[in-house]
């Protein structure tokens, strides 16, 4: 299987797929697919990458990544179990012409969020008896019905996109794999010095080349995505260990100075360490 071109296992029947993944996590390498995906995460929590963004995942979201969207949601270590059923179809699925019908008015202008991928934010509930309505309905056609409802409450929910930009470009598969390699360093092993050298030895690249490569494809530089991936974790160990002190968090996301941690906390978080634990406690 290459490392971010990722084909979603199908019948030749199939127009709507239904998958649900459980364990320890889910397919945490960096990818791609022709499909749009609709999911939600039943249990487990974890770092979100969603093109040039960087952002966490936790129980009862529900997410929309459109078409060639590169994405992963990357288990904490934290996360005890993973659970999550998702959703795939393309423009396609149920005919060429099918969603340029008239009577997808309402929701056409919804699809046109999807290549900066989609976080929703209400009905949830609603949305969460309609994924179990549809994995467990035998009948195709009744599940197609479940289905369009669903995409109707989809357009009408309060939600905010992911990324920060459109995503139009597709990656090849050798930018994936080389994309996915240094994603996947990063991931794994953000509590530890990455030094440039070797990030760019794992792109097969010079440190120059590397870094404008990875500017050109995410907007930001590799030591701002690094920075972002620790941060995430803070937030995650802050949010999940209430006797954690905020130095302990620092420390075990990879930050070696308590003030550069705050400074660059409050960048991010647009509050201090303090200040967000306060929120959730």
């Amino acid at each position: 299987m290459k490392a971010l071109s990722f084909k979603i296992p199908k019948t030749t029947t199939d127009a709507l797929i239904v998958q649900e993944d459980r364990g320890a996590t889910f397919y945490d390498a960096f990818h791609q697919h022709e499909e749009i995906q609709i999911s939600w995460v039943i249990s487990g929590e974890g770092s979100l990458i969603v093109g040039d963004t960087v952002s966490s995942y936790q129980p009862n979201d529900i997410f929309i990544f459109g078409s060639n969207v590169p994405h992963v949601l990357k288990s904490s270590s934290i996360a005890s179990h993973s659970h999550m059923i998702s959703l795939f179809f393309t423009r396609t699925s149920f005919g060429d012409d099918f969603f340029d019908l008239s009577e997808f008015d309402e929701v056409r202008s919804f699809f046109d969020l999807f290549p900066f991928g989609i976080r929703v934010l209400s009905e949830k509930e609603n949305l969460k008896k309609m994924f179990l309505d549809i994995k467990n309905e035998p009948n195709k056609l009744e599940r197609l019905l479940i289905f369009l409802q669903m995409l109707k409450t989809l357009s009408q929910t309060r939600k905010e996109t992911i990324s920060s930009s459109l995503l139009k470009k597709k990656y090849s598969d050798n930018e994936g794999k080389r994309m996915a390699q240094v994603f996947q360093l990063v991931m794994n092993e953000f509590y530890r010095d990455i030094t440039l050298e070797e990030v760019a030895k794992k792109a097969n690249m010079t440190k120059n080349a590397f870094c404008r490569y990875f500017k050109k494809r995410t907007n930001k530089t590799f030591f701002e995505f690094l920075t972002e991936i620790r941060i995430e974790n803070s937030c995650l160990l802050l949010s999940k260990e209430p006797d954690i002190s905020i130095a302990e968090a620092s420390y075990k996301s990879g930050f070696k100075n308590l003030s550069h941690f705050n400074r660059k906390f409050k960048k991010i978080k647009k509050n201090t360490p303090t200040e967000f634990r306060k929120k959730l406690w």
